[in-house]
């Protein structure tokens, strides 16, 4: 009987460690919006600048290399958690999308005149911009949280 109350201790104690890596690791991600007007209204709430990500998510081989070398990275996703509200605007190939979100790209990418992938446009959060950078950006995370850094004196 005491080793039955053992091993079921000891199971729980398991699940309870893997629970808590779980919730960590979904902690540590970057909550990327595809909703722009949601975005622009979280950032006056929030008082925090929006960083725009013009990207082919699913075919630009440097927007695949930046998200996997740089916004996947657990220092950016920490920076960008605190200090930022984040907007996938997305190209995709296969991806689906609705036609209120393709429309709504779109618009952006016209708006902020965009031109090539990947895309990085930093507005503040009344919706001025406040700099743009196209192109892969080697460094990883630090050389991009430095650069948006320098744009928001964070």
């Amino acid at each position: 009987m005491i080793t039955l109350m053992k091993a079921a201790l000891c199971r729980l104690f398991v699940a309870a460690i893997f629970m808590s890596l779980a919730f960590n690791a979904s902690s540590q991600e970057a909550k990327w919006l595809t909703d722009f007007t949601k975005a622009a209204a979280l950032a006056k709430t929030q008082n925090k600048p929006v960083l725009l990500d013009f990207t082919g998510s699913d075919w630009c081989g440097w927007c695949i290399k930046m998200k996997k070398e740089t916004l996947d990275a657990a220092q950016f996703k920490k920076y960008a958690e605190q200090n930022l509200i984040l907007v996938e605007v997305d190209f995709p190939n296969s991806k689906p999308q609705t036609e209120k979100v393709k429309k709504q790209n779109e618009e952006l990418k016209t708006q902020y005149q965009v031109e090539g992938f990947p895309t990085f446009v930093l507005l503040d959060k009344d919706g001025h911009k406040l700099g743009e950078q196209t192109g892969y950006v080697p460094g990883g995370p630090e050389a991009f949280i430095a650069w948006v850094s320098s744009l928001t004196k964070q």
